[in-house]
């Protein structure tokens, strides 16, 4: 996957069409998952994701809105947290040049998550649990220095409960941005995973107060019927926290 042309996220109008797949109920199925098997049979981005050898349909999310916004940069230093199975970290690899770079032009990618990953050339892998006490450090002494960009796709298991959910993943949100203002350089950006409704006042007036630019975006490759939805915050203002 490294050390090709940097991929670019799939629009509706060019991704490509999946055949109709249906499934029948079997015995030892559940209709929730006889209806989860189907909408993966029949979904274009898992078909393009096993094509071009990413690890999961989520690698196209994190292609398209870097497409648009151009965050992920040669010689960028990039935290993915909530990485496993990796197609985010496929696409920082790719796009920060961690394997290929040269110099100042090499970047480096850290995965971190509490599920096993498999090794990925140009990534270190850190199976952690960033809610635990003390996990923030060891991915600061990891990193070794400033990060140009701290992602988030981490996601809570799903209750049911739609306000429980939604508690449990901003907390999940607030973490990490409360990591990113640590350890961004000057001009650095955050990447989190939120549910549809958008982050909460408090941690997005935060977020304004440190970042130039923040706004929300739901990519293509999100499906249409999912809560989620991205908050991105570009231009980290390091003097911000360094006067507080």
């Amino acid at each position: 996957m490294t050390g090709k042309k940097p991929t670019k996220g799939l629009t509706k109008g060019n991704a490509p069409r999946a055949l109709k797949v249906r499934v029948k109920t079997a015995k030892k199925r559940t209709l929730s998952s006889t209806l989860w098997l189907q909408r993966q049979l029949n979904d274009p981005y898992v078909h393009a994701a096993k094509k071009e050898g990413f690890r999961s349909r989520a690698a196209y999310k994190l292609a398209e809105m870097d497409d648009k916004f151009h965050f992920l940069k040669a010689g960028g230093r990039v935290v993915d947290l909530g990485a496993a199975p990796g197609g985010w970290c496929q696409i920082a690899v790719e796009r920060v040049k961690a394997l290929e770079g040269r110099g100042e032009k090499q970047g480096r990618v850290i995965g971190v998550d509490i599920l096993d990953m498999e090794p990925m050339p140009g990534a270190t892998i850190m199976k952690l649990d960033f809610l635990s006490e003390g996990a923030d450090d060891e991915v600061k002494k990891i990193l070794g220095g400033e990060a140009d960009v701290v992602l988030s796709d981490m996601a809570a298991h799903a209750t049911g409960h739609r306000q429980t959910d939604h508690l449990k993943i901003m907390a999940l949100c607030e973490a990490a941005a409360q990591f990113a203002t640590e350890v961004l350089t000057e001009g650095g950006t955050y990447c989190a995973k939120v549910l549809r409704g958008g982050t909460e006042s408090e941690l997005l007036t935060m977020l304004k107060q440190h970042f130039r630019n923040v706004r929300h975006v739901k990519p293509a490759a999100s499906r249409a019927d999912s809560a989620e939805m991205y908050v991105l915050a570009q231009g980290f203002r390091k003097q911000s926290v360094d006067s507080e």
